[in-house]
């Protein structure tokens, strides 16, 4: 690769590419750019300019991009769309019911036993979904949906039914005809240690997830990935991208809860951390349709486990320009520190979002990669800052460690 820019990137990028300030939503200044800097590839990676359709618009510019067309990536950007997708394919997953007002949601609720899910349609940051413990609390998202508590998201909105078991993440690269297995992870979503607390973009994760065994992968393949691709194809729509399946394993096998239509976050950086394979070289062949001809990817068989530090206030509003430093001691031992929501001011890093940090590391198993990861966690001072203590705690107990 002689060339790498990142739009808009951070700080921690900037240690690898050009940083360029674009606006996504700007499609006329990204495909400018990319023409005035003969960009090769283009990789589209937050879920907001793919549901805005900029793979659209830079290929009808005749620019290779590695991410799904806008009808494609309703996958991520409406539950509904993928809700009723399943429906049509006949892929497992839970109950549901879509909504467009209060009453009829309020209506549909007797359908469903408590616990029970409210989920916004749209895009929330990774936070437009309520699990309800009571009515009250189910009656309260709704409300809250449809008053604009999540804005546009939460203008349609979709009950299911509650799904009990473990949830676990899977990853696969698809050219929209050809699809191979790209990993798995499992994150944590709630804020609060012991998995309590508001769902979040993801706390931290390891991969690979062990409780997706070999035989369960091979049935998410078959059962959930190819279904999927080979409809979107079928109706016209058909999907290049990663697909990020996120799934409940239930006591009947693995059912589908949501597609993200990008690598996501924390899973990421674990996955990352992991490829053995040129990741260029394997979008580049996603892009121009020639997956098929491309090699299989391959992973370190060790374990990695990134840890997410947050902003005080996150998930709610994050408390923003909290100094960072001594990130260079945390990295001695080997852990890599990836950047999400910072910033440089005044020369002084500093917190700009939620998300700030991604401390990851790499470790036999996963109780050796936790305890790495938060060795290189404690010694970065982070003003205001919080993690969870006990990223990877069911995958440690089951190796016989504590929790």
């Amino acid at each position: 690769m002689e060339k790498f820019y990142a739009a808009p990137g951070n700080p921690g990028i900037a240690h690898e590419a050009d940083l360029v300030d674009l606006n996504a939503s700007d499609h006329d200044a990204v495909i400018a750019f990319c023409q005035r800097k003969r960009v090769d590839l283009v990789v589209v990676g937050p879920e907001a300019p793919l549901v805005d359709g900029l793979s659209d618009s830079l290929r009808e510019a005749d620019i290779l991009v590695f991410g799904p067309n806008k009808d494609a990536a309703q996958l991520e950007g409406s539950k509904g769309f993928t809700k009723d997708l399943c429906k049509r394919a006949n892929i497992p997953t839970a109950g549901y019911v879509r909504t467009t007002n209060a009453k009829d949601a309020l209506a549909a609720l007797d359908d469903f036993s408590i616990p029970v899910v409210i989920k916004a349609d749209g895009l929330a940051a990774g936070k437009g979904v309520i699990i309800a413990e009571t009515r009250d609390q189910a009656t309260k998202a709704i409300a809250d949906m449809f008053d604009g508590g999540f804005g546009e998201a939460g203008a349609e909105v979709v009950i299911e039914e509650f799904l009990e078991g473990e949830e676990a993440s899977f990853f696969a690269i698809t050219d929209g005809v050809n699809v191979v297995p790209f990993g798995t992870a499992q994150d944590h979503k709630r804020v609060g240690e012991g998995d309590v607390g508001l769902n979040t973009g993801g706390m931290g994760a390891y991969s690979p997830a062990p409780v997706l065994t070999s035989k369960l992968q091979k049935r998410v393949m078959e059962e959930i990935i190819k279904p999927t691709v080979d409809t979107l194809a079928a109706e016209g729509m058909p999907y290049s991208g990663v697909l990020f399946a996120g799934l409940m394993l239930t006591e009947t096998g693995p059912q589908l809860i949501e597609y993200n239509a990008r690598f996501g976050d924390p899973e990421c950086q674990v996955l990352m951390m992991r490829l053995e394979n040129d990741l260029a070289k394997l979008m580049m062949a996603t892009a121009k349709r020639d997956l098929a001809q491309t090699s299989t990817p391959t992973f370190d068989g060790r374990t990695a486990l990134t840890v997410v530090m947050a902003a005080a206030g996150y998930p709610g509003t994050p408390e923003k320009g909290s100094k960072i430093s001594n990130m260079r001691e945390a990295e001695k031992g080997g852990a890599k520190i990836f950047h999400a929501g910072t910033a440089v001011v005044d020369g002084k890093l500093v917190a700009s979002g939620g998300r700030v940090l991604n401390v990851t590391a790499l470790g036999d198993n996963t109780t050796e990669a936790q305890a790495r990861a938060y060795e290189a966690v404690d010694k970065i001072i982070f003003e205001g800052g919080f993690c969870r203590r006990d990223i990877g705690w069911r995958e440690v107990e089951r190796e016989g460690g504590a929790r």
